[in-house]
């Protein structure tokens, strides 16, 4: 039977954080400078600045993976959001959505936000689904293939 679970980072996950993403970069786009340094140091831009790293585990095994970034005034970003090429469809990338905006309320944001390409139909219709509203991407977003910025209230 597989078992799905949903935890917050743990240190013996940290290279699946950066293999997940490398990997979904990858197939869809290219790494950018500012990725790799996130990935390789969630630490230092994600977990100390106060947000969160979240894994989703099947039977222990880490199969994706979505960052909460503190961007400050109660506004996190939703961030680095993968999951294994071989369990896509299994419904794990909403499990870690949902799970994702419980924890950003739990942090006391009141917005989040993602930067995403609309050339991701199905992650597109997934960020609607849950209540996400496109808005203007701004001219200061740090990923070259932004084309999308959506956000919702919390």
């Amino acid at each position: 039977m597989n078992k799905l679970s949903i935890i917050e980072f743990q240190k013996q996950y940290a290279t699946s954080f950066y293999d997940l993403n490398i990997a979904w970069l990858e197939k869809y786009f290219y790494v950018e400078d500012y990725d790799k340094e996130v990935l390789a140091n969630p630490k230092k831009y994600i977990l100390d600045k106060g947000g969160l790293v979240l894994f989703a585990l099947l039977n222990n095994e880490a199969v994706g993976t979505v960052a909460l970034i503190n961007r400050g005034n109660s506004v996190y970003e939703l961030s680095k959001m993968a999951v294994m090429e071989k369990h896509q469809g299994l419904r794990i990338g909403k499990k870690l959505m949902y799970t994702a905006i419980s924890k950003t309320i739990e942090l006391g944001a009141t917005n989040l936000y993602l930067d995403s390409n609309t050339v991701l139909e199905p992650a597109i219709n997934l960020y609607k689904n849950v209540g996400f509203k496109e808005i203007p991407v701004p001219e200061d977003t740090p990923y070259e293939r932004c084309n999308i910025r959506m956000e919702i209230a919390l």
